[in-house]
């Protein structure tokens, strides 16, 4: 027998060797594997914040969690965020959402919704799960809730020249002065400083007495639509007791809300001045200067009531009656 004959002799036999053991013994040959697919890896990459519906008493914040994956697929994972007091350390909500399978070396948006009170500030936490186990974490703050605008109460309009270059947002003209009282032309300025026309609006302009804040007279216009860039001048009458300081002040409302004010002052008196952001002080005034007067009515109304009657509304016999006895008094002393 030659040497190539037993050579193949004795592969023969390792070979049916080989396969009697994968019959008698199982798993005596090792089956290849099917390439298991390897986990990824996850990291929160970046979390960003914004307010989305604003109400009177709430805020939703809306969380985007920014995931980093790279290698094979992730399952089962789960991102949790809640909102927590910087005050009171308290956790005022949590929210946990379910994410779709990830593979490949990309970045994934997790979106979610927080709802807290608007007021104060909030750490929100973030953490992000694999099969109930946590693999990352993060968390940012948030200051300045209660500063949010209630979708309700928000405008782009704006009372102009409140920036502080000097003028008055609101101005006033003297149209009458007669029988110690002063009829004022009150005009304002609201300008849109939106990109759309305005909500339908109306000012509220008040007369109030500088050193005792009584309300002298009270009136209010309708301003309508103003377009985006535009500045409309609204303006109103107001009849007050003459020989008086007052502060005008301007309320914008949208919907029965108030969305903005403004305030300037009208120095009637001779002797002394007020202005916007001065001390109220202790002068002596005549209250019975601001009687009988109904401060809900408007300028026309009231000056169409005192042609009517001969009298002037804020002005009884009450006051010629002091005056003459105040008269009288004062000549007796001095004879």
């Amino acid at each position: 027998m030659n040497r190539d004959t037993m050579l193949a002799g004795g592969i023969a036999v390792v070979v049916a060797v080989s396969l009697l053991a994968a019959t008698v013994v199982p798993g005596a040959i090792a089956q290849p594997e099917s390439d298991p697919v390897r986990s990824g890896h996850l990291d929160i990459q970046e979390v960003s914040i914004a307010p989305t519906a604003v109400s009177g008493g709430t805020a939703t914040l809306q969380v985007d969690t920014r995931l980093e994956h790279w290698g094979g697929e992730s399952e089962n994972v789960t991102v949790r965020v809640r909102a927590v007091g910087l005050e009171s350390g308290l956790v005022e909500t949590t929210t946990e959402t379910a994410v779709e399978p990830i593979s490949g070396e990309r970045e994934v948006s997790v979106l979610q919704n927080l709802s807290v009170e608007r007021a104060g500030g909030y750490r929100v936490e973030t953490a992000v799960y694999r099969d109930g186990a946590r693999i990352a974490d993060g968390s940012t703050e948030v200051r300045g809730v209660g500063t949010l605008t209630p979708a309700y109460a928000r405008t782009d309009v704006r009372f102009h020249w409140q920036s502080g270059d000097g003028f008055p947002p609101i101005e006033y003209t003297v149209r009458n002065a007669e029988n110690d009282r002063a009829t004022l032309d009150v005009s304002t300025f609201l300008t849109n400083e939106g990109d759309a026309d305005s909500e339908e609006l109306r000012v509220v302009v008040t007369a109030r007495q500088a050193d005792s804040n009584v309300v002298a007279n009270r009136t209010e216009v309708e301003v309508g639509t103003i377009r985006p860039g535009r500045t409309a001048t609204p303006s109103v009458e107001l009849t007050v007791p003459d020989e008086y300081n007052y502060y005008l002040d301007a309320v914008l409302w949208k919907d029965g809300v108030i969305v903005g004010t403004a305030r300037s002052v009208a120095n009637l008196n001779p002797t002394e001045t007020v202005r916007t952001n001065e001390t109220v002080r202790e002068v002596g005034i005549k209250v019975s200067d601001f009687e009988d007067g109904d401060t809900n009515r408007g300028a026309r109304e009231t000056t169409a009531s005192s042609d009517a009657d001969g009298s002037v509304p804020g002005f009884g016999v009450g006051v010629a009656v002091a005056a003459l006895g105040g008269a009288l008094l004062l000549a007796r002393r001095q004879s």
